[in-house]
């Protein structure tokens, strides 16, 4: 394919926290390829934090709802894109997009919309031949793009971010050479997830190994975060965060170890360099194989679906086989990451 001369691009991905860490490689590879052109991304402002760095931004919404039709034309039209990367495809921004007169479109071939797009790309995701962030960066290569072997996403985490995640150890009571695990037992309720009860007796035999927990969830999990700590026993902490998503990043970051469901705050840990543990559904399109963190530094627990009670191999019917996740494997893969 032979490459364009790009000056002004657009990458599309209104979704959720991990969808949006995993399209920041196409952010990289565009600027590879075009090292001239200016780069911005449409993304929700829930998860726009997480581009500072990567491309200027633009919102899709004003506190969480989508911004009126001609408002977010306009705004795209003041934008003269010469090019968008549809990576989130949705009629509503399709439309929008096309009625912005961007020159190229590039976006799937497989949506009855998809006559919007005047570059196509027949891939079906839901096959899992490859991972989310692979799917993404596909999209270029009809632009000539050079796309890397390995994607890979590393925030950078600035000096007030930092100051913000030292704070909150403080007021934790957390020590420099704490061995600090952190916890998160909530998610988006896009996969099937471990039981709340095992992070709980994960977080008190962790505790007994010497390490120092701490369960970690947004306001709107703090019920749930408080119940594990609870149960946990006293020397587990529960904190509620009210930072922004890179500040809570950086808190991340300073912890030796990061252990959650398939959930955006896996990805985050992933990218600022820690050891993950992460809990997956045996379900192809929920999969690791797709959705796993883009990490040398991980360890995945997915159950064996041939051996559910309930569903004996066929196809899913629940959660009952991320039973086959036993604690103490856990425990052990732990101490193998965090020392």
């Amino acid at each position: 394919m032979k490459k364009q001369r790009l000056q002004n691009i657009l990458v599309v991905r209104t979704d959720r926290i991990g969808d949006v860490i995993l399209t920041l490689p196409t952010i990289e590879a565009l600027k590879s390829s075009f090292p001239s052109a200016h780069v911005t991304m449409l993304v929700c402002s829930y998860t726009s934090g997480l581009v500072e760095g990567f491309a200027d931004v633009i919102l899709y919404d004003k506190a969480g709802t989508p911004k009126p039709f001609f408002e977010m034309l306009s705004g795209l039209r003041r934008g003269r894109f010469d090019a968008v990367i549809v990576a989130y495809p949705r009629f509503r921004i399709a439309f929008l997009l096309w009625l912005a007169g961007i020159p190229i479109r590039v976006g799937t071939g497989y949506r009855w919309y998809s006559f919007l797009f005047n570059r196509r790309v027949f891939e079906h995701r839901k096959t899992v031949e490859k991972h989310e962030a692979e799917y993404n960066l596909s999209l270029l290569k009809v632009l000539g793009c050079t796309i890397p072997s390995k994607p890979e996403v590393r925030f950078v985490i600035s000096e007030l971010e930092r100051a913000a995640a030292l704070q909150v150890r403080r007021n934790l009571g957390i020590l420099d050479n704490d061995r600090l695990v952190l916890l998160h037992p909530g998610s988006g309720g896009s996969a099937h997830n471990w039981k709340t009860e095992h992070f709980s007796q994960l977080a008190a035999e962790l505790s007994k190994c010497g390490f120092r927990v701490v369960i970690t969830g947004g306001t709107a999990e703090s019920d749930l975060v408080q119940k594990v700590a609870q149960e946990a026993g006293n020397n587990v902490e529960p904190f509620v965060s009210t930072l922004s998503l890179k500040e809570f990043a950086a808190f991340i970051q300073t912890a030796h170890l990061f252990v959650a469901n398939s959930t955006g705050p896996l990805h985050m840990a992933a990218a600022v360099g820690i050891p993950v543990i992460g809990f997956y559904p045996p379900i192809k399109v929920m999969s690791p194989q797709r959705w796993g963190p883009l990490s040398d530094k991980k360890i995945i627990f997915v159950p064996d679906p041939s051996k559910c009670p309930r569903c004996h191999g066929r196809a899913c019917q629940g959660s009952d086989c991320m039973e086959q996740i036993d604690v103490s494997r856990v425990v052990q893969a732990a101490r193998t990451l965090a020392g």
